[in-house]
C-alpha cells in the first residue's frame, strides 16, 4: 500500500504496511465504527488508554462491479494476532497468570479512557477483538515476501476470486494488547443509559438480558467473564438448552448458581424478568431442577469450577464497584515503570509485555 503525502504541488511517496477492512453492503457495523473512530479522533487527551485502542488512518468506498452499490472500507495500521490466536498457541490453551494480569491491565486502561473521557461503551469485548500491536515489522516484511514468492492458493467462483488466508509469523518482540472493533460501540446518550440488546451471548450482562437500562458497567461484566475463558479451559457460562440452542433462562440459571438470585429491586425494574421469575422474585420451578443439577451434581461448568470461581467473582465485584481505584493501583503497582515520565513514549518503547515467550 502506498501512502501519499502532499506538500504544495509536490508529492512524496512513502511505502508502509496497512490493513484494509471491507464491510458488507449497507453495514450498520460500518456506520457505528466510523462514528466511533471519528468521535475518538476528535478528543484531545493525554490518557494512556488512547494508544491501547485501534485507530483508523483513512476510509473510502468501493463501488460494486455492476455499479449499483458501494462497500465501505477502512484503512488501519496493521495488528498482529488476537488473544484467541495467542491462547491457542499456549501449551494448555489458557493464559498463564502473569500474562493474564498484564493483559487485563492493558484492557482496563483502555476501558478507563473509553468510559471516563470518551464516554464510549464498547459492548463487544471478546478474544478476537483484542489484538497485539506490531512491534516487530519483520513479520510484515516476511509476509509480503512469502506472498510474492509463493502466492496464496485461490479459486474462482463465478466472477469472484477467493484467496486462502496466510497467517503472520511469530514476531521476535510481541506488542501490547489493543482493543479493536467498535462496530457495536455506543455513545452519545444524554442520560448515559441504553436499552439495546448488545454483547456476545455468553458475555451478556444480566441487565441486558432482562431488558433493563444499562451503561458502561456492562463492559466490566463482559471483561470479568472473558477473564475466565482466558484462564480456564472452557467458558464460564454455557447458556444453552438441551438442544444446544442459546437460552436466556439457562444463562440466568447459571448466573444464579454462581451468584445467587438477583436483588428484588433489580427485578422490579424489569417487566421482562416476569418471564423468568415469579412475583416474589424466586426462581420458577420449571428450571429450578436445572439449578440443582448445575450446582450440586456438576459443581459448575468446570468440575472444580466453584472453587476456581472464587477469585473471578472477587475480581468481578472489585472491578464493577471500584473501577477507578483499580486503574490507580495499576499505575502505582507492577506496571508503574512502564507509565512513568512521558507515558506515551514509554508505553511504546518498553516491553514488559514480553511474557508471551
Amino acid at each position: 500500500m502506498v501512502d501519499i503525502q502532499r506538500y504544495g504541488y509536490a508529492e512524496t511517496y512513502e511505502h508502509s504496511f496497512v490493513t484494509l477492512k471491507l464491510y458488507e453492503r449497507d453495514s450498520s457495523h460500518a456506520k457505528r465504527e466510523i462514528e466511533a473512530f471519528e468521535h475518538l479522533k476528535s478528543l484531545k487527551s493525554s490518557h494512556t488508554g488512547t494508544i491501547l485502542l485501534r485507530t483508523v488512518l483513512d476510509k473510502f468506498q468501493l463501488r460494486s462491479i455492476d455499479g449499483s452499490h458501494f462497500y465501505q472500507c477502512l484503512i488501519h495500521p496493521p495488528l498482529a494476532m488476537s488473544l484467541l490466536e495467542l491462547r491457542k498457541r499456549t501449551a494448555r490453551k489458557v493464559f498463564p497468570e502473569n500474562l493474564l494480569k498484564s493483559t487485563l491491565n492493558h484492557i482496563l486502561i483502555a476501558l478507563d479512557f473509553l468510559h471516563s473521557e470518551a464516554h464510549v461503551i464498547h459492548t463487544d469485548i471478546q478474544e478476537k477483538n483484542v489484538m497485539l500491536d506490531v512491534e516487530d515489522e519483520s513479520i510484515l516484511v516476511d509476509f509480503e515476501n512469502a506472498e510474492i514468492s509463493i502466492p496464496s492458493p485461490r479459486k474462482l467462483v463465478g466472477n469472484r476470486t477467493i484467496y486462502y488466508s496466510r497467517k503472520l509469523g511469530i514476531p521476535k518482540m510481541h506488542g501490547r494488547p489493543v482493543l479493536a472493533d467498535f462496530g457495536e460501540a455506543r455513545f452519545g446518550s444524554d442520560t448515559g443509559t441504553y436499552y439495546d440488546i448488545v454483547q456476545p451471548f455468553i458475555y451478556r450482562a444480566p441487565e441486558v438480558i432482562l431488558r433493563m437500562p444499562w451503561n458502561e458497567k456492562i463492559d466490566i461484566w463482559n471483561l470479568a467473564v472473558l477473564t475466565w475463558d482466558l484462564f480456564e479451559q472452557g467458558h464460564l457460562f454455557k447458556a444453552r438448552d438441551a438442544n444446544k440452542q442459546e437460552s436466556e433462562s439457562h444463562h440466568l440459571a447459571e448466573m444464579i448458581a454462581y451468584l445467587g438470585p438477583p436483588p428484588r429491586e433489580m427485578l422490579d425494574k424489569s417487566e421482562y424478568a416476569n418471564n423468568f421469575f415469579d412475583t416474589s422474585g424466586t426462581v420458577p420451578t420449571y428450571y429450578s431442577s436445572f439449578l440443582f443439577q448445575f450446582v450440586f451434581l456438576t459443581g459448575g461448568n468446570q468440575g472444580n469450577g466453584r472453587a476456581s470461581l472464587k477469585s473471578l467473582l472477587s475480581l468481578w465485584r472489585n472491578l464493577k464497584a471500584t473501577f477507578a481505584e483499580n486503574i490507580k493501583q495499576i499505575f502505582s503497582g507492577s506496571c508503574a515503570g512502564c507509565f512513568d515520565g512521558d507515558r506515551k513514549k514509554d508505553l511504546r518503547r518498553k516491553s514488559c509485555y514480553q511474557t508471551l515467550g
